[in-house]
């Protein structure tokens, strides 16, 4: 995959129908370097691979230390396809390597969109 389509989606990437929802619990008092590391090594793969995300999120009530992303995709073979890039890009592995002391457990799961009749805009079509 090229980064152009990686970082053009058809649609807006709140318009996608499926979110990758990642939660990477990290250890204590180790956010800071965590964040730093994720910023320096994983972004320039990230962005050449996934696109851009939808947001990047810490906790603050309820389990803490957890660093929180959130990625659009397509389709299932949309995000098959992009997770295929991240993971054979030959830079991925220096960031795998500099941020495994710093994460205790990650979390991932696949999302859908919900459609609500009552968010749309009168008269829209779904």
């Amino acid at each position: 995959m090229n980064s152009t389509s990686a970082m053009t989606p058809a649609r807006p990437a709140c318009a996608l129908p499926l979110v990758d929802h990642r939660i990477y619990t990290i250890r204590l008092r180790k956010m800071d370097e965590f964040i730093d590391v994720f910023d320096r090594f994983a972004m320039p793969v990230l962005l050449q691979t996934l696109g851009h995300p939808l947001g990047f999120y810490t906790s603050q009530i309820g389990p803490l230390n957890q660093f929180v992303h959130l990625w659009a995709y397509a389709s299932l073979a949309d995000y098959e396809s992009r997770s295929s890039a991240r993971d054979t890009h030959p830079d991925f592995p220096a960031y795998l390597s500099a941020s495994e002391h710093l994460i205790v457990a990650q979390e991932n799961r696949l999302i859908r969109r919900l459609d609500l009749a009552s968010l749309r805009p009168s008269g829209a079509l779904p």
